[in-house]
C-alpha cells in the first residue's frame, strides 16, 4: 500500500481535496479535470463496485483499519492519512464520515446506447440543486428508471452533495447529459418513448391515469426548482402529468414528486397492478 501521512495543509499532493465547499470551483473543476469525489467508505465502496477508478484515498487514520481491503486492492493509489483537524483545514469542513476518495469519472455513455432497452427514463431539466438532483437519483435506482438524462444546464450527479445524498446510487443508474435541450426530445420519440412532462397545467392529467395505459416506454420529463419547466419543452412534450394534491397543496418538491412519480409510472406486466 501507497501510505502518505499529512503533516500540512498545504502539501501539494493533495490539491484534489482542497476546500471542497466551494461550489463554483467545483463545479467548473471538477467536470474539466476528470475526476469527482466519492465522500464516505460506503458512497467510495459503491463507486470501486460500480469500475470507477481511484486517483487517491482521503482519511483520516481511525479508518485506516475499516478500509484496509480497499487500500490493499490498490496499492498504486496513494492514501493521504491525517488527523481530523488537519483533514477539515484542507476541505474546509469535518469529515463526519472519516474517508474519500479523488475519482476517475467514468467515460460518457452514448444517448442511443442508453436508450436501446430502457422502458422508463427521467430527464432533468435545468435542476441545479445538486441535493435534489442526488435525490432523484436515489429514487430513481430504486423505483424502477432505467436511465436518467440531464439539460446542458442541469447540476453535475457526481458533485459531492450529489453523490452523497444519492447514497452512491449514482453509479448505478445509466445517465447521460444531453448536448442540446428540448431538440433531444426527438432522439426520445425516435425510440418509442412517450414523452410527459411532470407538470402543472391546465390539461395535465393524473398520474395514475397515465400509469393506467402503461406506456411501453415512458420519458418522464422534471422541471427545475421555482420556474419549473420551459415552455418550449412543454409545448413539445406528448403529454403533462400531475400529482392529485389535497388540503389545498399545490406542489412537491421536485425530488418528492420523482418518487411519487417513478413509482407511479413504474412498468407493468399487464394492466393491473403487479
Amino acid at each position: 500500500m501507497t501510505i502518505h501521512f499529512l503533516e500540512s495543509a498545504a502539501d501539494p499532493r493533495v490539491s484534489d481535496y482542497t476546500q471542497l465547499t466551494d461550489v463554483h470551483l467545483r463545479k467548473l473543476r471538477e467536470p474539466a479535470e476528470g475526476m469527482y469525489i466519492a465522500e464516505s467508505s460506503r458512497v467510495l465502496r459503491r463507486a470501486l463496485a460500480a469500475g470507477h477508478r481511484p486517483r487517491s484515498f482521503f482519511l483520516a487514520e481511525k479508518w485506516l483499519a475499516d478500509l484496509q481491503d480497499v487500500l490493499a486492492a490498490y496499492p498504486e493509489v496513494p492514501a493521504f492519512i491525517g488527523n481530523v483537524a488537519l483533514l477539515e483545514e484542507i476541505t474546509g469542513f469535518h469529515l463526519h464520515r472519516g474517508a474519500m476518495a479523488a475519482m476517475q469519472r467514468p467515460a460518457p455513455a452514448p444517448l442511443h446506447e442508453l436508450l436501446a432497452g430502457a422502458r422508463r427514463v427521467a430527464v432533468l431539466e435545468d435542476i441545479v440543486d445538486h441535493t435534489n438532483v442526488g435525490a432523484i437519483f436515489r429514487s430513481a435506482a430504486a423505483l424502477d428508471i432505467d436511465a436518467v438524462l440531464i439539460s446542458p444546464r442541469c447540476g453535475d450527479p457526481l458533485y459531492r452533495r450529489s453523490v452523497r445524498v444519492s447514497m452512491g446510487t449514482v453509479f448505478q443508474v445509466p445517465w447521460a447529459r444531453l448536448e442540446s435541450w428540448p431538440q433531444d426530445m426527438s432522439v426520445l420519440k425516435q425510440h418509442g418513448f412517450t414523452v410527459a412532462a411532470l407538470e402543472l397545467t391546465g390539461d395535465a392529467v393524473d398520474v395514475d391515469q397515465l400509469a393506467a395505459r402503461n406506456p411501453d416506454r415512458l420519458a418522464l420529463v422534471l422541471g427545475t426548482e421555482g420556474a419549473g419547466m420551459s415552455a418550449e419543452t412543454l409545448a413539445a412534450v406528448d403529454l403533462a402529468v400531475k400529482i392529485p394534491m389535497r388540503a389545498g397543496v399545490d406542489s412537491l418538491n421536485v425530488a418528492a414528486a420523482s418518487a411519487v412519480a417513478f413509482w407511479e409510472l413504474r412498468p407493468r406486466r399487464s394492466q393491473g397492478r403487479r
